[in-house]
Protein backbone atom coordinates (compact mmCIF):
# COMPACT_ATOMS: atom_id res chain seq x y z
CA UNK A 1 0.00 0.00 0.00
CA UNK A 2 1.56 3.61 -1.05
CA UNK A 3 1.15 5.78 1.59
CA UNK A 4 0.07 9.46 0.70
CA UNK A 5 2.57 12.30 0.05
CA UNK A 6 0.74 14.85 2.06
CA UNK A 7 1.99 16.21 5.53
CA UNK A 8 -0.10 16.06 8.59
CA UNK A 9 -0.21 19.72 8.07
CA UNK A 10 -1.49 19.74 4.49
CA UNK A 11 -4.17 17.04 5.62
CA UNK A 12 -5.27 19.43 8.66
CA UNK A 13 -5.38 22.34 5.74
CA UNK A 14 -8.21 20.28 4.05
CA UNK A 15 -10.26 19.79 6.71
CA UNK A 16 -10.14 23.08 7.90
CA UNK A 17 -11.23 24.12 4.23
CA UNK A 18 -14.02 21.70 4.26
CA UNK A 19 -15.52 22.81 7.68
CA UNK A 20 -15.57 26.58 6.58
CA UNK A 21 -18.45 27.68 6.09
CA UNK A 22 -17.40 30.10 2.78
CA UNK A 23 -16.08 27.19 1.20
CA UNK A 24 -19.08 25.09 1.62
CA UNK A 25 -20.97 28.00 0.38
CA UNK A 26 -19.17 28.90 -2.73
CA UNK A 27 -19.26 25.27 -3.61
CA UNK A 28 -23.37 25.57 -2.87
CA UNK A 29 -23.75 28.74 -4.87
CA UNK A 30 -21.24 27.64 -7.69
CA UNK A 31 -19.01 30.32 -7.03
CA UNK A 32 -15.42 29.32 -8.16
CA UNK A 33 -13.72 29.92 -5.08
CA UNK A 34 -14.40 31.42 -1.47
CA UNK A 35 -12.76 34.56 -2.00
CA UNK A 36 -16.07 35.43 -4.12
CA UNK A 37 -17.67 36.05 -0.88
CA UNK A 38 -14.73 39.12 -0.82
CA UNK A 39 -15.78 40.68 -3.59
CA UNK A 40 -19.70 40.17 -3.51
CA UNK A 41 -19.52 41.36 0.28
CA UNK A 42 -17.12 44.83 -0.86
CA UNK A 43 -18.59 45.74 -3.33
CA UNK A 44 -22.18 45.70 -1.38
CA UNK A 45 -20.35 48.46 0.63
CA UNK A 46 -18.59 50.56 -2.19
CA UNK A 47 -19.85 49.66 -5.44
CA UNK A 48 -17.19 50.56 -7.33
CA UNK A 49 -18.17 47.59 -10.12
CA UNK A 50 -21.45 48.56 -11.57
CA UNK A 51 -23.19 47.29 -15.11
CA UNK A 52 -20.70 49.78 -17.26
CA UNK A 53 -17.82 48.88 -15.75
CA UNK A 54 -14.39 48.14 -17.36
CA UNK A 55 -12.83 45.84 -15.40
CA UNK A 56 -9.48 43.71 -15.05
CA UNK A 57 -9.14 41.10 -12.59
CA UNK A 58 -4.81 40.14 -11.87
CA UNK A 59 -4.10 36.85 -10.38
CA UNK A 60 -7.60 35.92 -11.26
CA UNK A 61 -7.41 32.09 -10.63
CA UNK A 62 -9.49 30.33 -10.12
CA UNK A 63 -11.86 32.89 -11.18
CA UNK A 64 -14.02 33.77 -8.50
CA UNK A 65 -14.18 37.25 -8.23
CA UNK A 66 -14.48 37.34 -12.18
CA UNK A 67 -17.11 35.62 -12.28
CA UNK A 68 -18.77 37.73 -9.19
CA UNK A 69 -17.84 40.95 -11.72
CA UNK A 70 -19.17 38.86 -15.05
CA UNK A 71 -22.90 38.55 -12.93
CA UNK A 72 -22.58 42.79 -12.64
CA UNK A 73 -21.00 44.16 -15.53
CA UNK A 74 -23.81 44.02 -18.45
CA UNK A 75 -21.89 46.72 -20.52
CA UNK A 76 -18.65 46.95 -19.80
CA UNK A 77 -15.69 45.00 -20.38
CA UNK A 78 -13.77 42.19 -18.24
CA UNK A 79 -10.28 40.59 -18.55
CA UNK A 80 -8.14 38.20 -16.23
CA UNK A 81 -4.43 38.05 -16.22
CA UNK A 82 -2.65 35.32 -14.52
CA UNK A 83 0.31 32.89 -15.03
CA UNK A 84 -1.89 29.99 -14.36
CA UNK A 85 -4.54 28.66 -16.68
CA UNK A 86 -8.17 29.57 -15.47
CA UNK A 87 -11.24 28.04 -17.44
CA UNK A 88 -13.31 30.22 -19.09
CA UNK A 89 -15.82 32.68 -18.24
CA UNK A 90 -18.64 34.02 -19.81
CA UNK A 91 -18.09 37.58 -20.99
CA UNK A 92 -14.52 37.41 -19.61
CA UNK A 93 -11.57 37.68 -21.68
CA UNK A 94 -8.45 35.95 -20.09
CA UNK A 95 -4.86 36.43 -21.18
CA UNK A 96 -2.24 33.48 -19.40
CA UNK A 97 0.76 35.74 -18.50
CA UNK A 98 2.55 38.00 -16.32
CA UNK A 99 0.87 41.33 -15.87
CA UNK A 100 4.39 42.84 -15.55
CA UNK A 101 5.29 41.49 -18.59
CA UNK A 102 5.62 44.70 -21.51
CA UNK A 103 3.67 41.99 -23.98
CA UNK A 104 0.82 41.85 -21.51
CA UNK A 105 0.75 44.96 -20.53
CA UNK A 106 0.14 46.80 -23.99
CA UNK A 107 -2.39 43.81 -24.15
CA UNK A 108 -4.24 45.13 -21.59
CA UNK A 109 -4.26 48.70 -22.96
CA UNK A 110 -4.83 47.70 -26.19
CA UNK A 111 -7.96 45.76 -25.14
CA UNK A 112 -9.48 48.72 -22.91
CA UNK A 113 -8.34 51.47 -25.03
CA UNK A 114 -7.16 53.38 -22.34
CA UNK A 115 -10.73 53.09 -20.49
CA UNK A 116 -9.91 50.94 -17.39
CA UNK A 117 -12.39 51.70 -14.30
CA UNK A 118 -11.02 49.66 -11.79
CA UNK A 119 -7.85 46.72 -11.20
CA UNK A 120 -8.97 43.78 -8.87
CA UNK A 121 -5.84 42.07 -7.46
CA UNK A 122 -5.75 39.07 -5.12
CA UNK A 123 -2.31 38.33 -5.91
CA UNK A 124 0.13 36.67 -3.58
CA UNK A 125 3.56 35.40 -4.15
CA UNK A 126 4.06 31.34 -3.86
CA UNK A 127 4.77 30.62 -0.30
CA UNK A 128 8.46 29.70 0.98
CA UNK A 129 7.45 28.82 4.50
CA UNK A 130 9.60 32.03 5.13
CA UNK A 131 6.97 34.39 6.80
CA UNK A 132 9.11 37.47 6.27
CA UNK A 133 10.47 36.34 2.73
CA UNK A 134 6.54 35.45 1.82
CA UNK A 135 5.51 38.91 3.09
CA UNK A 136 7.77 41.05 1.27
CA UNK A 137 7.44 39.58 -2.03
CA UNK A 138 3.94 39.90 -1.67
CA UNK A 139 3.96 43.31 -1.16
CA UNK A 140 6.29 43.53 -3.83
CA UNK A 141 3.42 42.55 -6.25
CA UNK A 142 1.47 45.08 -4.32
CA UNK A 143 3.62 47.85 -5.48
CA UNK A 144 3.96 46.61 -8.83
CA UNK A 145 0.04 46.18 -9.22
CA UNK A 146 0.01 50.04 -7.80
CA UNK A 147 2.57 51.41 -10.24
CA UNK A 148 0.67 49.63 -12.97
CA UNK A 149 -2.75 51.19 -11.85
CA UNK A 150 -1.18 54.82 -11.71
CA UNK A 151 0.04 54.17 -15.64
CA UNK A 152 -3.65 52.57 -16.48
CA UNK A 153 -6.84 54.12 -14.45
Amino acid sequence: MKKSKRSKKSNSWIIKRHRDQFFKKSKTLGYRSRASFKLIEINKKYRFVKANTNVLDLGSCPGGWSQVASQIVTKGKIMSVDIKNMEPIKNVKFIKGDIFDQKIKNEVTKYFKSNLDVILSDMAADTTGNKSLDAIRTNQLCVEVINFAKDTL
